[in-house]
Formats: C-alpha cells, structure tokens, sequence
C-alpha cells in the first residue's frame, strides 16, 4: 500500500467499519441497565461486549490516525514545491503587511508626541502668561503706579482670555489624543494579528521543511545501504570481516521508528555478484 489513493481507501474502509460497530453497540449499552438483563444475571456478558466493541473501535481509530499521518506526509511531499511557493509569498505578504502597520504606528506616534508636547507648552505658556499679568499689577498697586496698574489690568484680561482659548484649545486637543490612542490600540491588535499569522505559516513551512528533508535523509540513507551491501559483499569474497562497518546504526526519519543496521548490509550483500561489484 504505497500510493495516496489506496491509504485513502483504506481510511474510508476503516472508518465504515468503526461507524459499523459504534452503530451495534448502542443497543449493548442502552441494554445494560434494562430490567430484562439484570433480572437474567447478563450484565457481565453485555459489558464484555461493550468492552468489545470498544476496543475494536479504538484499534479502527488508531490505524485511521496513523493513515492520516502517512496520507499528510505523501501529499506534502507529492505537493512540496507549490506548498513551499505558497508558503513564501503568503510569509512575504505578512511581513510587509506588518512593516506598513508599523510604519502607521510609528508614525502615529510620533504625530501623538509632537500634540501633546506642544499642548502642554501652550497651557503652560498661557498659565505662564496670567501669572506674570497678576504679578505686574501686584507691583503697580504696591508702588502706586496707575498707568503701570492700568496696563497690567489689561494684560491680565488678555491673559485671561488667553487661558480661556488655550483651555478650549487643550481640549479639542485632549479629544485628539484620545482618538489617537484608540487608533494605536487598533493598530497593535493589527500587528499583533499579523505576527499570529505569519508565525503559524512559518511553522507550517517548517514542518513542510521537515518533511522534505526527513524524506532526502531517507533517500540518502537508502544510496548509503547501497554501497555498504556492496561493500560488505566484496570484503566477504576476500575473507575480509566487515568489522567497521557493524557499527552502522542509521535512524529512520518519518512516521517509522526504526533503524538500519549492519543486517541491512549483510542482506544486500547477498544480492551482488563479483561482475556488480565490479561495475559499482
């Protein structure tokens, strides 16, 4: 069974029979408890049933689980260089959506700095500007001088009339800044999102990655046991034992566990003849 399409088979084949069972066993477990079985002394026998049921259930769903395994790998492999193509772009996209969101960001943010700065400068200056009409007409009356009283009071209504409009000011401002706030909490669930995105892609081109190069490992590992079947073969015509080459132990990539060993190259040595081994 090598091909996607018979593993599939299998999967569908698998999965009628598991639905097969789970369909006869609700009639054992409704039964269980009914007034006809225990009456009977039956109990033990419907569960051993149910128990049964269950087991080949849970063997149909393991085998399904590992033929989903092997049908991912197969069509990742059969798919790899539109899969890989798919990835790039759609991690290139991300990546310069997430650098324009930034940009705004840093934008706005600078545009942010720049108002309330300047904000808090006005208020200041025109807090300033009130003070310092108060205090010259508090000189004036000290010192008696009516002209110097008269010019302050003047200035201290200018000042006044300042602060009222840089007050109405402040708070248009305060609107402003409030509204670019909300924009720059808007803007770092965007990239935030954008991150997400783009992570999860790059982790499913790693595991494409992954896939490939567990497969090229294979492929490799398989020309290696090639030549070492020859190798052990010739070494054997020459009374020669393959010492070194017993210490071969090469783990299997993929949904298998295993590995290869010397009793690889001592069976594919016997498949050899002097005239193969010469043309190796």
């Amino acid at each position: 069974m090598n091909t996607i399409q018979e593993l599939k088979d299998r999967r569908t084949k698998l999965t009628l029979e598991m639905e097969s069972i789970q369909s006869d066993l609700a009639p054992f477990e409704a039964s269980l408890e009914s007034p006809e079985v225990i009456q009977q002394g039956r109990q033990r026998a419907v569960q051993d049933e149910i128990n049964d049921h269950k087991r080949r259930i849970d063997s149909r769903d393991l085998e399904i689980h590992i033929l989903n395994q092997k049908i991912d790998r197969l069509e990742a492999l059969a798919n790899r260089e539109s899969l890989a193509s798919g990835y790039i772009s759609a991690m290139a996209t991300w990546k310069a959506d997430e650098m324009e969101l930034n940009e705004k960001r840093n934008s706005i943010e600078t545009r942010l700095q720049q108002i309330r700065q300047n904000d808090q400068e006005d208020m200041a200056k025109a807090r300033q500007a009130e003070t310092d009409a108060a205090t010259s007409y508090a000189q004036a009356v000290a010192w008696g001088d009516v002209e110097g009283e008269k010019a302050a009071n003047a200035e201290a209504q200018k000042a006044a009339k300042n602060l009222t409009a840089a007050a109405e000011h402040h708070r248009r401002q305060q609107l402003i800044i409030t509204a670019l706030e909300q924009e720059l909490v808007t803007l770092d669930q965007h990239i935030t999102e954008a991150q997400k995105e783009r992570a999860k892609i790059e982790n499913q081109a790693a595991h494409l990655a992954n896939t490939v190069l567990e497969e090229k490992w294979n492929e490799a590992a398989q020309a290696l046991l090639d030549v070492g079947g020859k190798l052990w073969a010739v070494r054997r015509l020459i009374n020669r034992d393959p010492v070194a080459l017993m210490k071969l132990d090469i783990p299997e990539q993929g949904e298998n566990f295993g590995s290869w060993s010397w009793h690889e190259l001592s069976d594919r040595s016997r498949q050899h003849s002097l005239t193969d081994l010469l043309a190796a």
